[in-house]
């Protein structure tokens, strides 16, 4: 009835729809920019409501936790500039004030809101590379 040319044609158009519609909604709804606060607050508006993995450092003595809840309110900064963020969950033990942090989650008016499971500490290293100033003298 139909020609051969005309199936594969129209087997391949199908395929690559498919395809093309696969991709554009795991893009759209899992895509995540990796940025550094002072990426995103150089101009906050433009990442506000986007998804986000915020790069940063806790500011030493911002971590509140409200009593008897895993409510928490923190700020991160990254070369001067600074992001108040708001958690709610268990944070990992390396969570503290200097701690380096990637957050998930939004970017709202009043701040980055992370997401569940969303802290991700660094842990210390022990391995510290030696500084050039201290090798020099050996």
């Amino acid at each position: 009835m139909f020609s051969k040319p005309f199936k594969i044609g129209g087997t391949l158009l199908v395929l690559g729809l498919a395809f093309a519609g696969l991709m554009y909604s795991t893009l759209s709804e899992g895509t995540e920019f990796y940025k550094h606060v002072d990426e995103v607050m150089a101009d906050p508006g433009a990442w506000q409501g986007k998804r986000l993995q915020l790069h940063g450092f806790v500011v030493d003595k911002s971590i509140l936790r409200r009593p008897d809840t895993l409510d928490y309110r923190f700020q991160v900064q990254s070369n001067g500039k600074v992001v108040p963020a708001r958690y709610t969950g268990v944070v990992p033990d390396t969570f503290k004030g200097g701690a380096e942090v990637v957050l998930k989650g939004r970017l709202g008016p009043d701040g980055f809101a992370v997401d569940k499971d969303g802290v991700m500490a660094k842990c210390p290293s022990k391995y510290n590379a030696q500084s050039p100033a201290a090798g020099a003298g050996s």
